[in-house]
């Protein structure tokens, strides 16, 4: 009978470590590329290649190919945002600003690699992609939020991030086509979108005061019925 073995303490750890250098290194190797070559099967091989990660390597850090390193790079994308969010005073911030600062920040996380999203967002569309373009798209808005201090667990939760994917959706999309200095039309376009939020969710606090104040129609429907 043969021995049973026992795993390395620390084993699992360190494969993960690795598999996440080595998906670091192709996606260092890919976007200098993307521009002219898109997400593709080949762009990423030869980016395994130029990075020193052999094939099989390549296949553990990426088991679904392409799509798997898009949704890498949104990923990471998130994480700058995170780390370059980590350094500014967003308490001190009234929730408006904090949110527009991230979705500006989420932005120039990327300011490098507009091309690079251009063809993400486009890949991501397609059927083919199976649905992670809303998943990318729900872990962009549900890291802004955290990022600016959002700590909801009730339907707020929900509404906050549906409403900011909108927006955000709607910003990227601009700031892809604007070629204004310093993308000066998408930050202003960006602070329009953000004023219109606030605009609804004014008039949805104000509407759901006054229901507040009008009396239980079930309650009301009781009275009538025991009066007959």
């Amino acid at each position: 009978m043969p021995a049973k073995t026992t795993p390395r303490p620390g084993l699992h750890g360190s494969r993960a470590r690795h598999a996440e250098a080595a998906r670091a290194k192709i996606l260092a190797a890919a976007l200098p590329h993307v521009a002219f070559d898109g997400w593709t099967p080949r762009l990423m091989r030869e980016a395994a290649e130029a990075a020193g990660v052999d094939h099989n390597e390549m296949r553990l850090a990426f088991p679904d190919g392409a799509l798997d390193l898009v949704d890498y790079f949104l990923a990471d994308g998130d994480r700058r945002m995170a780390g370059a969010l980590g350094a500014r005073d967003l308490a001190a911030m009234k929730v408006r600003e904090r949110i527009t600062h991230a979705v500006r920040a989420r932005i120039e996380a990327d300011g490098l690699h507009r091309e690079a999203v251009r063809r993400a967002v486009t890949l991501l569309a397609l059927p083919t992609s199976g649905g992670r373009g809303p998943r990318a798209l729900y872990r962009t808005v549900d890291a802004i939020w955290r990022a600016a201090g959002d700590t909801s667990t009730d339907f707020n939760f929900y509404t906050k991030r549906a409403t900011l994917a909108g927006v955000y959706s709607a910003v990227t999309l601009y700031w892809l086509a604007d070629n204004s200095e310093d993308f000066a039309d998408t930050w202003a376009f960006l602070d329009a979108r953000i004023e219109d939020v606030m605009r609804f969710e004014k008039a949805k606090a104000s509407v759901l005061d006054v229901v507040g104040k009008l009396p239980d129609p079930f309650a009301l429907l009781g009275r009538l019925r025991y009066r007959q």
